[in-house]
């Protein structure tokens, strides 16, 4: 059976779909679906962030033909693992979980995943800075990416 994880950020144009990026592209031979969302719905329906498209690409990853979209009650119950960037946004997906009615199944923050990360576990946002902003973000998810396959081989 299939294991499903979704990365949530803001407005599913910078960090999430950064996360799914790395993640999607380093599963190999799990039983993996990544998908990411956001909690605002300002971003809906807007492609990646040039900027994080542009870090992705140089690092060697395959930018994804993307379309940010809005954190539904229906993800609650399909995903299997919810992965917040920060602890605003591990409280909005508990929000709408309350609102819904619908308990998710695991929600956890993203950096709890690295075993360096102390103290603060939220990604940091870099949509106001520049790219080298995004390329610590990305350094970042790349962090947090083996212990996080290291969890998923265990479940996939």
């Amino acid at each position: 059976m299939t294991y499903r994880v979704l990365m949530v950020c803001t407005g599913n144009i910078c960090r999430s779909v950064m996360a799914e990026t790395v993640l999607a592209q380093r599963v190999d031979g799990l039983e993996v679906q990544v998908d990411s969302a956001g909690i605002s719905a300002e971003e809906e329906g807007n492609p990646i962030d040039y900027r994080a498209a542009r870090i992705l690409s140089e690092r060697g990853y395959r930018v994804p033909d993307h379309r940010a979209r809005q954190l539904e009650p229906a993800d609650l119950a399909d995903f299997d693992l919810i992965l917040a960037m920060t602890d605003g946004h591990r409280r909005g997906v508990a929000r709408l979980a309350e609102r819904s009615g619908i308990e998710p199944r695991d929600v956890r923050m993203y950096r709890s995943f690295d075993p360096a990360a102390a103290g603060n576990l939220d990604v940091p946002d870099p949509w106001y800075g520049d790219l080298s902003d995004f390329a610590q973000t990305l350094s970042t998810i790349e962090a947090v990416t083996p212990g996080l396959i290291e969890f998923l081989a265990q479940r996939a």
